[in-house]
């Protein structure tokens, strides 16, 4: 349910784990507390979960959650940004601020001018 591999799960394990025993300890009706506690650490899952599971809730849970209707309810809303876009609008904000930058230099100089001319 967790949409982890058997070899993963192995290796948090520990080295005397492999994907053929944690096969083996899946098909297990019951397992040993520690090692429930062991499973429990490398998943960080509580083991209440575990002891408790009940899976028709657990796949009840999940169809209620992901359906269609259940997608709205939760609004879940999906933005398109296009990259494209956000460039040109940036682009755009860049060419205005230069503008701008250019307009107050020019200001400036005519400014000066003066103040050169005032002064000779």
């Amino acid at each position: 349910m967790l949409g982890i591999k058997q070899e993963a799960l192995a290796f948090d394990l520990g080295e005397d784990w492999n994907q053929k025993k944690i096969s083996l300890l899946e098909q297990r009706d019951e397992i040993d507390v520690l090692l429930l506690q062991k499973i429990s650490g490398a998943l960080k899952i509580p083991v209440e979960a575990f002891q408790n599971f009940d899976e028709e809730q657990a796949v009840n849970l999940i169809s209620c959650t992901f359906s269609d209707n259940a997608m709205f309810n939760n609004k879940i809303e999906i933005q398109n940004i296009n990259p494209v876009d956000q460039l040109m609008k940036i682009h755009d904000e860049k060419i205005a601020l230069y503008e701008r930058m250019l307009k107050e230099k020019d200001e400036m100089m005519g400014r000066l001018e003066a103040l050169i001319k005032n002064k000779m």
